[in-house]
Protein backbone atom coordinates (compact mmCIF):
# COMPACT_ATOMS: atom_id res chain seq x y z
CA UNK A 1 0.00 0.00 0.00
CA UNK A 2 1.57 3.48 -1.27
CA UNK A 3 0.11 6.91 0.02
CA UNK A 4 1.08 10.10 -0.98
CA UNK A 5 2.08 13.65 0.90
CA UNK A 6 0.43 16.81 0.16
CA UNK A 7 1.84 19.72 2.33
CA UNK A 8 -0.03 23.16 1.77
CA UNK A 9 1.09 26.24 2.24
CA UNK A 10 3.47 29.71 0.97
CA UNK A 11 5.35 29.46 3.96
CA UNK A 12 6.35 26.12 2.62
CA UNK A 13 7.63 26.92 -0.61
CA UNK A 14 9.30 30.66 0.34
CA UNK A 15 11.55 28.66 3.03
CA UNK A 16 10.04 30.34 5.96
CA UNK A 17 9.02 26.89 7.47
CA UNK A 18 10.64 24.17 7.27
CA UNK A 19 8.45 20.75 6.17
CA UNK A 20 9.15 19.15 9.66
CA UNK A 21 4.78 17.41 9.26
CA UNK A 22 5.75 15.06 6.14
CA UNK A 23 9.06 13.94 7.48
CA UNK A 24 7.53 12.71 10.74
CA UNK A 25 4.69 11.57 8.97
CA UNK A 26 6.08 9.14 5.93
CA UNK A 27 8.03 8.24 9.30
CA UNK A 28 4.45 7.08 11.55
CA UNK A 29 2.80 5.52 8.15
CA UNK A 30 6.26 3.42 7.39
CA UNK A 31 5.71 1.73 10.78
CA UNK A 32 2.58 0.30 9.83
CA UNK A 33 3.42 -0.98 6.57
CA UNK A 34 2.81 2.21 4.12
CA UNK A 35 5.13 3.16 1.62
CA UNK A 36 5.22 6.83 0.61
CA UNK A 37 5.50 7.10 -2.74
CA UNK A 38 5.90 11.02 -2.67
CA UNK A 39 5.59 14.10 -1.16
CA UNK A 40 4.16 17.24 -2.59
CA UNK A 41 4.40 21.11 -1.30
CA UNK A 42 1.61 23.29 -3.04
CA UNK A 43 0.71 26.99 -2.62
CA UNK A 44 -2.51 27.40 -0.65
CA UNK A 45 -4.62 28.00 -4.56
CA UNK A 46 -7.43 26.28 -5.45
CA UNK A 47 -5.90 25.28 -8.63
CA UNK A 48 -3.12 23.68 -7.60
CA UNK A 49 -4.88 22.18 -4.58
CA UNK A 50 -7.14 20.33 -7.23
CA UNK A 51 -4.87 19.53 -9.51
CA UNK A 52 -2.18 17.57 -7.26
CA UNK A 53 -5.26 15.80 -5.48
CA UNK A 54 -5.96 14.99 -9.44
CA UNK A 55 -2.32 13.81 -9.91
CA UNK A 56 -2.19 11.73 -6.39
CA UNK A 57 -4.77 9.43 -7.59
CA UNK A 58 -3.13 8.44 -10.44
CA UNK A 59 -0.24 7.16 -8.06
CA UNK A 60 -1.24 5.98 -4.79
CA UNK A 61 -4.47 4.63 -2.81
CA UNK A 62 -3.97 7.05 -0.21
CA UNK A 63 -3.63 11.04 0.29
CA UNK A 64 -2.59 12.93 3.19
CA UNK A 65 -3.00 16.61 3.15
CA UNK A 66 -1.81 19.30 5.56
CA UNK A 67 -2.45 23.02 6.26
CA UNK A 68 -4.97 25.64 4.87
CA UNK A 69 -7.61 24.85 7.51
CA UNK A 70 -7.46 28.17 9.38
CA UNK A 71 -10.31 30.91 9.83
CA UNK A 72 -8.61 33.00 7.79
CA UNK A 73 -9.62 33.94 4.26
CA UNK A 74 -6.30 32.88 2.69
CA UNK A 75 -6.70 29.27 4.19
CA UNK A 76 -9.18 27.88 1.13
CA UNK A 77 -8.36 24.22 1.56
CA UNK A 78 -11.81 22.88 2.87
CA UNK A 79 -14.05 25.00 0.13
CA UNK A 80 -11.43 23.23 -1.86
CA UNK A 81 -12.31 19.95 -0.99
CA UNK A 82 -15.95 20.73 -0.98
CA UNK A 83 -15.59 21.24 -5.05
CA UNK A 84 -13.09 18.43 -5.27
CA UNK A 85 -15.97 15.82 -3.60
CA UNK A 86 -18.97 18.00 -5.47
CA UNK A 87 -20.48 18.62 -1.91
CA UNK A 88 -21.35 21.63 0.55
CA UNK A 89 -20.22 22.75 4.14
CA UNK A 90 -22.38 21.63 6.69
CA UNK A 91 -22.16 22.90 10.71
CA UNK A 92 -20.84 19.91 12.45
CA UNK A 93 -21.74 19.97 16.48
CA UNK A 94 -19.06 18.26 17.93
CA UNK A 95 -16.50 20.24 16.42
CA UNK A 96 -18.32 23.00 17.68
CA UNK A 97 -18.68 21.98 21.45
CA UNK A 98 -14.87 21.55 20.79
CA UNK A 99 -14.16 24.91 19.87
CA UNK A 100 -16.48 26.43 22.52
CA UNK A 101 -14.37 24.17 24.98
CA UNK A 102 -10.60 25.48 23.98
CA UNK A 103 -12.20 29.41 23.76
CA UNK A 104 -13.66 28.60 27.61
CA UNK A 105 -10.40 27.19 28.81
CA UNK A 106 -8.53 30.34 27.21
CA UNK A 107 -10.85 32.90 28.67
CA UNK A 108 -11.97 33.94 24.48
CA UNK A 109 -15.07 34.23 23.29
CA UNK A 110 -15.83 32.85 20.00
CA UNK A 111 -15.99 34.90 16.86
CA UNK A 112 -17.94 33.93 13.78
CA UNK A 113 -14.53 33.01 11.96
CA UNK A 114 -14.40 30.50 14.96
CA UNK A 115 -17.20 29.42 14.49
CA UNK A 116 -16.45 28.67 10.64
CA UNK A 117 -13.63 26.38 11.56
CA UNK A 118 -16.80 23.92 13.01
CA UNK A 119 -18.31 23.63 9.36
CA UNK A 120 -16.95 20.05 7.56
CA UNK A 121 -17.73 19.34 3.71
CA UNK A 122 -20.63 17.41 3.98
CA UNK A 123 -19.75 13.35 2.81
CA UNK A 124 -16.19 13.70 4.88
CA UNK A 125 -15.85 11.85 8.75
CA UNK A 126 -14.92 14.59 10.74
CA UNK A 127 -11.78 13.84 13.38
CA UNK A 128 -11.52 15.31 16.23
CA UNK A 129 -8.45 18.08 16.71
CA UNK A 130 -8.31 17.83 20.55
CA UNK A 131 -5.43 20.67 20.58
CA UNK A 132 -6.69 23.08 18.70
CA UNK A 133 -10.51 24.64 16.75
CA UNK A 134 -10.12 22.96 12.67
CA UNK A 135 -11.10 19.53 12.76
CA UNK A 136 -9.45 16.72 10.48
CA UNK A 137 -11.55 15.21 7.81
CA UNK A 138 -11.53 12.02 6.06
CA UNK A 139 -12.81 11.38 2.82
CA UNK A 140 -13.41 7.79 0.52
CA UNK A 141 -13.87 7.93 -3.30
CA UNK A 142 -13.73 5.61 -5.85
CA UNK A 143 -11.52 3.11 -3.36
CA UNK A 144 -8.93 6.04 -2.53
CA UNK A 145 -8.99 7.24 1.18
CA UNK A 146 -8.37 11.44 1.58
CA UNK A 147 -7.25 12.72 4.52
CA UNK A 148 -6.72 16.62 5.53
CA UNK A 149 -5.65 18.09 8.54
CA UNK A 150 -4.28 21.18 10.13
CA UNK A 151 -0.55 22.07 9.82
CA UNK A 152 -0.20 22.69 13.05
CA UNK A 153 2.46 19.99 14.22
CA UNK A 154 1.01 19.32 17.43
CA UNK A 155 -2.41 19.50 15.98
CA UNK A 156 -1.35 16.57 13.19
CA UNK A 157 0.47 14.47 15.31
CA UNK A 158 -2.51 13.96 18.02
CA UNK A 159 -4.71 13.27 15.29
CA UNK A 160 -2.63 11.25 13.43
CA UNK A 161 -1.79 9.18 16.16
CA UNK A 162 -5.10 9.15 18.02
CA UNK A 163 -7.52 7.81 14.77
CA UNK A 164 -6.11 7.92 11.41
CA UNK A 165 -2.83 5.74 11.79
CA UNK A 166 -5.28 3.36 14.17
CA UNK A 167 -7.51 3.39 11.39
CA UNK A 168 -5.70 3.00 8.39
CA UNK A 169 -3.76 -0.11 10.13
CA UNK A 170 -6.81 -2.13 10.73
CA UNK A 171 -8.10 -1.38 7.12
CA UNK A 172 -4.45 -2.24 5.16
CA UNK A 173 -3.29 -5.79 6.19
CA UNK A 174 0.23 -4.76 4.15
CA UNK A 175 3.53 -5.96 4.49
CA UNK A 176 6.04 -5.29 7.48
CA UNK A 177 8.36 -2.90 7.10
CA UNK A 178 11.17 -2.80 9.73
CA UNK A 179 13.73 0.46 9.59
CA UNK A 180 17.26 0.74 11.49
CA UNK A 181 19.46 3.58 11.44
CA UNK A 182 23.45 3.03 12.85
CA UNK A 183 24.72 6.20 13.63
CA UNK A 184 28.37 6.70 12.80
CA UNK A 185 30.66 9.90 13.27
CA UNK A 186 34.32 9.87 12.07
CA UNK A 187 34.54 8.94 8.52
CA UNK A 188 33.10 10.58 5.18
CA UNK A 189 30.46 8.74 3.21
CA UNK A 190 32.38 7.57 -0.26
CA UNK A 191 35.24 6.24 2.60
CA UNK A 192 32.99 4.44 4.66
CA UNK A 193 30.86 3.41 1.50
CA UNK A 194 34.51 1.76 0.37
CA UNK A 195 35.18 0.09 3.81
CA UNK A 196 31.63 -1.54 3.97
CA UNK A 197 31.24 -2.24 0.51
CA UNK A 198 31.25 -6.33 0.94
CA UNK A 199 29.50 -6.28 3.88
CA UNK A 200 26.32 -4.18 1.34
CA UNK A 201 26.99 -6.23 -1.32
CA UNK A 202 25.84 -9.25 0.83
CA UNK A 203 22.79 -7.79 2.20
CA UNK A 204 19.75 -10.15 1.21
CA UNK A 205 17.44 -8.76 -1.36
CA UNK A 206 14.69 -7.61 0.97
CA UNK A 207 17.38 -5.34 3.09
CA UNK A 208 18.21 -2.05 1.25
CA UNK A 209 20.83 0.08 2.95
CA UNK A 210 20.36 4.02 1.99
CA UNK A 211 23.48 6.50 3.04
CA UNK A 212 22.11 9.55 4.89
CA UNK A 213 25.68 12.01 5.70
CA UNK A 214 24.94 14.92 7.50
CA UNK A 215 28.31 17.51 8.52
CA UNK A 216 30.09 15.56 10.84
CA UNK A 217 27.88 12.25 10.55
CA UNK A 218 27.25 9.65 8.58
CA UNK A 219 23.96 7.84 9.05
CA UNK A 220 23.47 4.46 7.51
CA UNK A 221 19.54 3.63 7.49
CA UNK A 222 18.70 -0.63 6.61
CA UNK A 223 15.10 -1.08 5.39
CA UNK A 224 13.53 -4.58 5.52
CA UNK A 225 10.78 -5.52 3.65
CA UNK A 226 8.56 -8.60 3.82
CA UNK A 227 5.73 -10.10 5.58
CA UNK A 228 6.86 -11.42 8.51
CA UNK A 229 7.83 -8.26 11.15
CA UNK A 230 10.01 -10.53 13.54
CA UNK A 231 11.92 -12.47 11.39
CA UNK A 232 12.60 -9.03 9.71
CA UNK A 233 13.82 -7.36 13.06
CA UNK A 234 15.86 -10.48 13.44
CA UNK A 235 17.46 -10.24 10.34
CA UNK A 236 18.33 -6.85 10.46
CA UNK A 237 19.77 -7.14 13.87
CA UNK A 238 22.02 -9.63 12.23
CA UNK A 239 23.14 -7.54 9.94
CA UNK A 240 23.64 -4.80 12.70
CA UNK A 241 26.23 -6.90 14.52
CA UNK A 242 27.97 -7.95 11.73
CA UNK A 243 28.60 -4.45 10.56
CA UNK A 244 29.18 -3.46 14.39
CA UNK A 245 32.46 -5.70 13.93
CA UNK A 246 33.45 -3.90 10.54
CA UNK A 247 33.57 -0.65 12.08
CA UNK A 248 33.37 -0.42 15.87
CA UNK A 249 35.13 2.63 16.33
CA UNK A 250 32.74 4.68 14.22
CA UNK A 251 29.11 3.77 15.15
CA UNK A 252 28.20 5.33 18.20
CA UNK A 253 24.35 5.02 18.94
CA UNK A 254 21.74 3.86 16.55
CA UNK A 255 17.98 5.50 15.86
CA UNK A 256 17.62 8.64 17.50
CA UNK A 257 20.62 8.92 19.72
CA UNK A 258 22.83 11.56 19.58
CA UNK A 259 26.42 11.85 20.49
CA UNK A 260 25.74 14.31 23.29
CA UNK A 261 23.06 11.84 25.24
CA UNK A 262 25.61 8.79 24.31
CA UNK A 263 28.60 10.31 26.10
CA UNK A 264 26.39 11.98 28.46
CA UNK A 265 24.81 8.31 29.52
CA UNK A 266 28.42 6.98 29.79
CA UNK A 267 29.69 9.76 31.97
CA UNK A 268 26.71 9.08 34.48
CA UNK A 269 27.45 5.49 34.35
CA UNK A 270 30.67 5.85 35.26
CA UNK A 271 30.47 8.54 37.71
CA UNK A 272 32.66 10.60 35.86
CA UNK A 273 32.70 14.49 35.06
CA UNK A 274 33.91 16.61 32.18
CA UNK A 275 34.96 20.06 31.38
CA UNK A 276 35.74 21.87 28.12
CA UNK A 277 38.21 24.89 27.05
CA UNK A 278 36.58 25.96 23.65
CA UNK A 279 38.12 28.56 21.17
CA UNK A 280 37.20 27.87 17.48
CA UNK A 281 34.17 26.13 18.87
CA UNK A 282 32.91 29.43 20.83
CA UNK A 283 31.03 27.30 23.75
CA UNK A 284 29.57 25.17 21.46
CA UNK A 285 30.82 21.54 22.86
CA UNK A 286 29.53 23.14 25.80
CA UNK A 287 26.37 23.80 24.80
CA UNK A 288 25.50 20.21 23.38
CA UNK A 289 26.63 18.62 26.15
CA UNK A 290 24.27 20.73 28.84
CA UNK A 291 21.53 20.57 25.93
CA UNK A 292 20.61 17.00 27.70
CA UNK A 293 18.29 16.90 30.86
CA UNK A 294 20.24 15.85 33.55
CA UNK A 295 23.78 16.67 32.70
CA UNK A 296 24.36 19.04 35.59
CA UNK A 297 25.37 15.46 37.28
CA UNK A 298 28.37 15.38 34.80
CA UNK A 299 29.31 18.72 33.21
CA UNK A 300 31.02 21.22 36.00
CA UNK A 301 32.04 24.54 33.21
CA UNK A 302 33.17 25.42 30.14
CA UNK A 303 36.09 28.49 29.35
CA UNK A 304 35.32 30.19 25.93
CA UNK A 305 39.06 31.19 25.39
CA UNK A 306 38.92 32.98 22.59
CA UNK A 307 41.83 35.27 23.12
CA UNK A 308 45.28 34.50 23.93
CA UNK A 309 45.29 36.59 27.07
CA UNK A 310 42.55 34.47 28.40
CA UNK A 311 43.82 30.87 27.19
CA UNK A 312 47.21 32.29 29.42
CA UNK A 313 45.28 33.96 32.42
CA UNK A 314 42.47 31.85 32.77
CA UNK A 315 43.85 27.82 31.57
CA UNK A 316 47.65 28.51 32.40
CA UNK A 317 48.79 28.53 28.64
CA UNK A 318 52.06 29.52 28.80
CA UNK A 319 53.07 32.71 26.96
CA UNK A 320 56.17 30.87 25.37
CA UNK A 321 53.60 28.38 23.56
CA UNK A 322 51.83 30.80 22.17
CA UNK A 323 54.91 32.56 20.75
CA UNK A 324 56.44 29.37 18.92
CA UNK A 325 53.55 27.11 18.50
CA UNK A 326 50.45 29.48 18.36
CA UNK A 327 47.34 29.38 19.24
CA UNK A 328 46.27 26.85 16.82
CA UNK A 329 48.47 24.40 17.40
CA UNK A 330 49.09 21.15 19.29
CA UNK A 331 50.97 22.24 22.22
CA UNK A 332 48.49 24.96 23.08
CA UNK A 333 45.30 22.75 22.91
CA UNK A 334 46.99 20.19 25.31
CA UNK A 335 47.71 23.07 27.81
CA UNK A 336 44.29 24.06 27.51
CA UNK A 337 42.43 20.56 28.38
CA UNK A 338 45.31 20.39 31.23
CA UNK A 339 44.26 23.73 32.60
CA UNK A 340 39.97 22.98 32.64
CA UNK A 341 40.58 19.72 33.86
CA UNK A 342 42.89 21.23 36.62
CA UNK A 343 40.78 24.16 37.62
CA UNK A 344 37.29 22.27 37.12
CA UNK A 345 38.50 19.44 39.04
CA UNK A 346 37.25 17.33 36.78
CA UNK A 347 37.86 13.53 35.45
CA UNK A 348 37.92 14.67 31.40
CA UNK A 349 38.53 18.21 29.62
CA UNK A 350 38.12 18.90 26.42
CA UNK A 351 39.89 21.64 24.50
CA UNK A 352 39.51 23.16 20.91
CA UNK A 353 40.94 25.10 18.97
CA UNK A 354 41.26 26.24 15.05
CA UNK A 355 40.61 28.49 12.27
CA UNK A 356 36.57 28.09 11.67
CA UNK A 357 37.06 31.02 8.56
CA UNK A 358 36.16 31.82 6.07
CA UNK A 359 39.20 34.38 6.97
CA UNK A 360 42.75 33.52 8.93
CA UNK A 361 44.09 30.94 7.20
CA UNK A 362 47.54 30.38 6.19
CA UNK A 363 49.39 28.19 3.62
CA UNK A 364 50.83 26.70 7.09
CA UNK A 365 47.42 26.96 8.99
CA UNK A 366 44.60 27.05 6.03
CA UNK A 367 40.99 27.87 7.28
CA UNK A 368 39.53 24.31 8.82
CA UNK A 369 42.51 24.06 10.53
CA UNK A 370 41.29 22.77 14.03
CA UNK A 371 43.01 20.92 16.55
CA UNK A 372 41.46 18.81 19.74
CA UNK A 373 42.67 17.81 23.38
CA UNK A 374 41.33 15.57 25.79
CA UNK A 375 42.61 15.22 29.00
CA UNK A 376 41.95 12.28 30.88
CA UNK A 377 43.11 10.94 34.54
CA UNK A 378 45.70 9.02 32.79
CA UNK A 379 47.04 11.14 29.74
CA UNK A 380 46.00 14.25 27.86
CA UNK A 381 45.79 13.34 23.48
CA UNK A 382 45.30 15.40 20.83
CA UNK A 383 44.57 14.94 17.05
CA UNK A 384 44.61 17.76 14.34
CA UNK A 385 41.84 17.56 11.64
CA UNK A 386 41.15 19.82 8.20
CA UNK A 387 37.32 20.45 8.02
CA UNK A 388 36.90 22.50 5.33
CA UNK A 389 36.18 26.27 4.69
CA UNK A 390 32.41 26.51 6.02
CA UNK A 391 32.38 28.82 9.09
CA UNK A 392 29.17 26.51 10.87
CA UNK A 393 30.22 23.18 9.55
CA UNK A 394 33.72 23.55 11.00
CA UNK A 395 32.11 24.13 14.35
CA UNK A 396 29.85 21.65 14.19
CA UNK A 397 32.03 18.90 13.01
CA UNK A 398 34.85 19.78 15.92
CA UNK A 399 32.41 19.52 18.30
CA UNK A 400 30.92 16.14 17.19
CA UNK A 401 34.60 14.64 16.56
CA UNK A 402 35.53 15.81 19.93
CA UNK A 403 32.70 14.22 21.84
CA UNK A 404 33.20 11.40 19.67
CA UNK A 405 37.04 11.22 20.83
CA UNK A 406 35.97 11.53 24.67
CA UNK A 407 33.58 8.70 23.85
CA UNK A 408 36.22 6.03 22.90
CA UNK A 409 38.74 7.76 25.86
CA UNK A 410 35.44 7.37 28.56
CA UNK A 411 34.23 3.61 27.22
CA UNK A 412 38.20 2.49 27.40
CA UNK A 413 38.61 3.74 31.31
Amino acid sequence: MEAEIISIGDELLIGQVVNTNAAWMAEQLNLIGIKVKQVTVIADVRQAILQTLAEATKRVSIVMLTGGLGPTNDDITKQTLCEYFDTHLVADEASYKNVETIFAMRGFRVTELNRKQAEVPANCIPIANLNGTAPGMWFEKNGIIYVSMPGVPFEMKLMMSDYILPELAKRFTSGAIVHKTILTQGMGESFLAVKIRHWEAALPSYIKLAYLPQPGLVRLRLTATGNDKESLTREIEKQTSTLLQLIPDLVFGFDDDTLEHVVGKLLMQKGKTISTAESCTGGYVAHMITGVPGSSAYFKGSVVAYANEVKEQLLGVQHQTLLQFGAVSQQCVIEMAEGARHIFNTDYAIATSGISGPDGGTIEKPVGTTWIAIATPKTTISEKFLFGEHRQRNIHKTALQALQILRKEVEKD
